[in-house]
């Protein structure tokens, strides 16, 4: 069965989904105000691992991917640039779109932006004002975070710390990985000079980050999930932000599992701006990698593992992939009439073809361990290969051996 370290319990839990075989999950997309590097790409590669291994298991996965494209972000920026803010973002979704189609990551048939759920958002805070969960203050709106009770309950803040004095914080984000003691901003009140605003049932203005997610999870899948998953930067603040926003709402719990991947590091530190030190898909392309060997690169290491980028760890990762390619197709080449050795090489080929098949699912069951799934099918396809040098490998077998690796590669996506 699979087991996936929840984030929520701190613990490995048995997944089981809500409601029969269908599997309702959200991924925090990208903030389009800024093109992804790899290290986003690294959580968007993990997730959509684990939305193909649950379908491979025989799950029906309703998943939304999301843009955040109406943000403090996305407008400083696109003033910056002398841009529309469309303009900014339109122009990343698009280079997004192309690169996920490189990586071969499967994204779901719409995706939702910021700027089309503010019906939604109104909707959202509405509610939370009706409730006594949010409150006016000038022409902003804000989240009253000690009326949830157990607010900060995933990072497991210590509310013991919290200011007597209210304190309110009115950006979208802020810098570093802190918490904010004190009420968070919903609406963002219309103010003279605003570039962007809607004209909406509370007013001109538009919705924060901080009901922009909730806003589009409950117009496209309701407002419980199975599974609720993204980078570990959004343990700070934003997930728990979204619980406290949905789970006053609805009452119900917003979902039953949470996950959250490491960071890529460079030269040993996160990839920021200011060190100078983003990598970009085109940057890995330009030193010979293809697509396929950046993906296996990434998911050579447990998502919950940081890895640590280096020229050399990239060519080693470079060399196993082509090898393990290379491999499987000497083998699956057998044809005609070729004759299998009977006796000990036959039996442990039919050993080693049923170990493709029980080693991977094992390695994936055990939290989406994708580096000991690849480690794994590496080995066997050695071993394979040593037998199919020794003329052991019939053509029987080289048609199952296929059949195999291309079942797991609709998971893994690198083999082929």
């Amino acid at each position: 069965m699979l087991q996936l370290q929840n984030t929520m319990t701190r613990a490995r839990d048995a997944f089981e989904p809500m409601k029969g075989r269908t599997v309702k999950m959200f991924s925090c997309g990208p903030s389009i105000y800024r093109r992804p590097h790899i290290g986003n790409y690294r959580t968007f590669l993990w997730e959509d691992s684990l939305q193909r291994y649950l379908e491979y298991l025989g799950y029906d996965v309703r998943r939304v991917l999301n843009f955040t494209d109406v943000e403090d972000k996305a407008i400083d920026e696109a003033q910056a640039e002398g841009k529309t803010v469309w303009d900014l973002t339109n122009a990343v979704a698009d280079r997004f779109f192309e690169e996920a189609r490189g990586f071969r990551i499967k994204l779901p048939e719409k995706i939702p932006r910021s700027s089309t759920s503010v019906d939604q958002a109104v909707l959202l805070i509405r509610k939370l004002l009706d409730k006594g969960y949010a409150y006016w203050d000038q022409c902003d709106v804000f989240f009253d975070a000690l009326k949830f009770k157990g607010f900060g309950k995933l990072f497991r803040l210590d509310l013991s710390k919290w200011p007597k004095k209210k304190r309110l914080f009115r950006q979208d984000t802020y810098t570093g990985q802190r918490w904010n003691l004190g009420d968070f901003v919903l609406w963002h009140g219309y103010r003279e000079g605003d570039p962007v605003f809607w004209e909406t049932r509370i007013g001109k203005g538009r919705p924060s980050w901080n009901i922009q997610d909730p806003a589009m999870i409950s117009q496209t899948l309701g407002y419980t999930l199975d599974i609720f998953c993204g980078g570990i930067d959004n343990l700070w603040r934003h997930h728990d932000y979204n619980i406290a926003v949905m789970e006053s709402v609805s009452g119900k719990e917003l979902a039953r599992y949470w996950l959250h991947g490491q960071h890529v590091l460079v030269g040993g530190k996160k990839m920021s701006k200011s060190l100078h030190n983003i990598i970009y898909p085109e940057d890995l392309l330009s030193r010979g990698c293809s697509w396929e060997h950046i993906r296996y690169y990434l998911l050579s290491t447990h998502y919950r593992k940081r890895i640590n980028l280096t020229e050399k760890s990239l060519c080693e990762g470079r060399g196993k992939l082509d090898e393990i390619r290379s491999r499987i197709n000497e083998i699956i080449s057998v044809k005609g009439h070729a004759s299998a050795n009977k006796g000990k090489d036959s039996s442990v080929a039919e050993k080693l073809i049923e170990e493709i098949t029980s080693g991977f699912e094992s390695a994936m069951d055990d939290d989406l361990d994708t580096r000991k799934a690849l480690g794994g099918v590496a080995k066997t396809i050695s071993r394979l290969h040593g037998i199919h040098a020794s003329g052991g490998i019939s053509p029987k077998y080289s048609a199952a051996i296929e059949k195999r690796l291309r079942k797991i590669d609709s998971v893994l996506q690198v083999l082929f």
